[in-house]
């Protein structure tokens, strides 16, 4: 079994908040991430898959097709986007980095398997000091 990994980079703005309750609560629960003007995030996306090698190219896949994947399935949609309000996979969810993950790993992992190879783990890295990773149910 082989794991590479493709890094892709974009740029959101989300809020963490729940709309029954009020601004009071909500900054008691998620703090500053509550902000109801918004705030962003310079994010870092790893994707992670694994499988057997081409026994031609001695390829997992092409690091070209799979960054096209991950930019066709999440980048387009996401980046410079606001998480809340534009991104159609996150909709009606919290967009908490957990989410977010979860959500990115239902987006690519039907498409991997097409390829002949599996989806092993998302890592999302949110700030510098923050990061999750999804390696699946």
């Amino acid at each position: 079994m082989v794991y590479i990994t493709r890094r892709e980079i974009f740029n959101a703005a989300h809020r963490l908040f729940m709309e029954e309750w009020s601004d009071q609560q909500n900054l008691e629960v998620f703090g500053k991430c509550s902000n109801p003007l918004w705030h962003g995030h310079n994010y870092i996306l790893y994707i992670t898959i694994k499988g057997e090698l081409d026994p031609q190219t001695g390829y997992l896949m092409d690091l070209r097709i799979l960054s096209s994947i991950i930019n066709d399935k999440i980048i387009s949609k996401v980046d410079h986007k606001n998480i809340n309000l534009e991104v159609e996979f996150m909709k009606g969810k919290i967009p908490s980095a957990e989410n977010f993950a979860i959500n990115i790993w239902n987006e690519l992992n039907a498409e991997l398997l097409k390829h002949n190879c599996a989806l092993h783990c998302v890592k999302l890295c949110e700030t510098e000091n923050n990061y999750v990773e999804y390696f699946g149910k």
